[in-house]
């Protein structure tokens, strides 16, 4: 497939679903000011898209250890100077919006995962001369996240990191016995100081959460096409601040069971635009990078709909593109804007897999 008809389609399918997550959001609200803001920050995701689209990706190589450092930086600061929301400081308020590091660490420790990876090769297969120096970043910026607290995106740090190691060539062996001692560690440190936390869990295993039944009910009254845009009766009296992490129940109302699939199945046009991205990249840094980029808006729309539907506990995941927040539109769109760079400097290059870049290297 032509990189080309990649590229255009990507950016097509993006922009239909930031222009859905518009709609959801003004009908959500019905608030001009409310959804005026919405577009202010969609102008900036935009802008914040286009730069990074033209800088070329080779480009973060020399600069990855120092924005991992400034994200770790800004995750320090986080508890000690953010703005405490829902018992929660997650954010850092700057002039025109609340900013929150987390998401901004995401992106910024796959780029550094990435070149890691590349700069050790085959070494990446061993644990004291590769794996344990991807542990520690990843280690590092999980634990600061969970300090905030925020276990879900401490969660999803974790599990991206991981796939992305194993995708660069580690050893499942070493995988699992991390993630099981990391795992067991984090249950007995959610269990001892995060009762929000053990609360959404027992709520999920006792079906009680309020918030997800409504949604499920939402979502079940929009049936096959939906009530139309500006017709969700939940949005108005039963799920609490609709536009944020449960839009997806609004989506469904309104457009039926047809407009929610056709969401996911955007989703997964995007991963599997990325996955022929990251095969034609010509270096492992950029495979995967493209790979890591692509993995976090799939993951990441998917359990946000598992958390809606009421198949995994909630979190603070936001839906790409759709959910209302600002940190989280623009690092998404950021994160297209250097899919679509990797893109753009690979077109010609021929196919090299993962394995025989590591190997070389």
């Amino acid at each position: 497939m032509r990189m080309n008809i990649i590229i255009r389609t990507m950016l097509f399918v993006v922009i239909c679903l930031i222009i859905t997550g518009s709609l959801l959001i003004f009908s959500s609200t019905g608030s001009m000011p409310f959804f005026k803001g919405h577009i202010a920050k969609v102008i900036i995701a935009f802008a914040g898209f286009f730069v990074f689209m033209l800088i070329p990706y080779e480009y973060y190589k020399k600069y990855s250890k120092y924005a991992l450092l400034l994200a770790i930086v800004l995750l320090v600061l986080t508890p000690l100077l953010g703005t405490e929301k829902n018992g929660a400081k997650r954010w850092i308020e700057l002039w025109f919006f609340s900013f929150q590091p987390s998401e901004m660490a995401k992106i910024v420790l796959i780029m550094h995962l990435a070149l890691l990876i590349e700069k050790k090769g085959e070494l990446i297969v061993d644990f004291k001369k590769g794996f344990r120096y991807a542990l520690f970043w990843i280690g590092l910026v999980a634990s600061l996240v969970i300090i905030q607290p925020n276990v879900s995106n401490s969660v999803i740090i974790t599990l991206i990191s991981f796939t992305v190691l194993y995708v660069g060539g580690a050893r499942l062996k070493h995988i699992a016995i991390t993630l099981g001692g990391a795992g067991a560690a984090a249950l007995a440190t959610i269990f001892a100081f995060y009762p929000h936390a053990v609360s959404r869990i027992m709520a999920f295993f006792t079906n009680e959460h309020m918030q997800v039944k409504q949604a499920k009910i939402a979502l079940g009254s929009g049936g096959l096409l939906g009530l139309g845009l500006g017709n969700s009766r939940a949005s108005d009296r039963f799920v609490p601040e609709p536009y944020g992490d449960f839009i997806f129940s609004i989506l469904g109302e309104e457009t039926g069971f047809i407009g929610a699939f056709l969401v996911l199945v955007s989703y997964l046009v995007i991963f599997v635009a990325g996955i022929i991205i990251s095969k034609r990249a010509k270096d492992t840094f950029g495979q995967l990078f493209a790979f890591g980029v692509s993995f976090t808006i799939i993951i990441s729309a998917f359990i946000n709909v598992g958390v809606v539907t009421g198949m995994l506990p909630t979190t603070g995941i936001t839906l790409p593109f759709i959910s209302f927040g600002g940190t989280s539109l623009l690092v998404f769109a950021i994160s297209i804007g250097i899919l679509m760079n990797i893109a753009m400097q690979n077109k010609d290059a021929p196919k090299i897999s993962i394995e025989a870049q590591t190997a070389s290297g």
